[in-house]
């Protein structure tokens, strides 16, 4: 299984404060790799890294064989853009657009082809069960609205989907309808999923599970 992200030698401190000391991480095509650890331990600032959001670290990072270090700019988003997906703790919709022009959202800011990129979306939020005209301020619970995240994220045909708690605002079977349809569509279109999870029916849900303690990732097996 050939490497979609390899960190290596991962050092970040703010100030005086050392966050992440030295930590590798390898995901494989397809893996789902789950990230626990207690708060404050470093998750979002190693995620931040891995999607090239945070780039004030030591060490190397290279996305689908190439070294982020050598990208700026234009390039570096184009990277982002083309190979990476995001789901956040906060949902990060605009309130008065429906779910469908959410999730279409990045494509026209990125000046794609429009007619396919709705295509996929109206599938995905009809597989995610959500309408496709209902608006996160009046029509769409809290569950739903991390749907309409998470389509957004995937209408852009990720190599690599990062996640970060996503479900940290959740009920229990919110939850797992959520990484039930991740799951699914992970194994149908081959993405990698690296999510910052706590939860242990998801943590057994994964390929690995990697436990950040004192800035080191710590392996506590494979469980799928």
């Amino acid at each position: 299984m050939s490497a979609v992200i390899k960190a290596t030698g991962i050092r970040r401190s703010f100030g005086e404060m050392p966050v992440l000391c030295g930590l590798s991480i390898s995901v494989g095509e397809g893996e789902f790799v789950a990230i626990t650890g207690r708060s404050g331990s470093g998750k979002s600032t190693l995620l931040g890294i891995l999607g090239t959001l945070d780039r004030d670290f030591q060490g190397s990072l290279s996305i689908s064989g190439t070294d982020t270090a050598t990208l700026e700019g234009e390039a570096l988003a184009g990277l982002r853009r083309e190979k990476l997906g995001f789901i956040f703790q906060d949902f990060h919709l605009l309130p008065n657009l429906t779910a469908l022009e959410n999730v279409l959202l990045p494509a026209v800011f990125s000046g794609r082809d429009m007619e396919p990129v709705e295509r996929e979306a109206t599938e995905l939020l009809n597989r995610l069960g959500v309408r496709i005209d209902a608006t996160p301020s009046r029509f769409l619970s809290r569950g739903e609205r991390q749907r309409v995240a998470a389509a957004r994220a995937l209408a852009g045909k990720p190599q690599v989907l990062l996640a970060d708690e996503p479900t940290a605002s959740l009920d229990e079977a919110s939850e797992d309808i959520l990484f039930d349809l991740l799951d699914a569509m992970r194994k149908e279109k081959g993405f990698a999923l690296v999510a910052v999870v706590h939860t242990r029916s998801v943590l057994e849900r994964a390929d690995q599970v990697l436990d950040l303690r004192e800035g080191v990732l710590h392996d506590e097996g494979i469980h799928a």
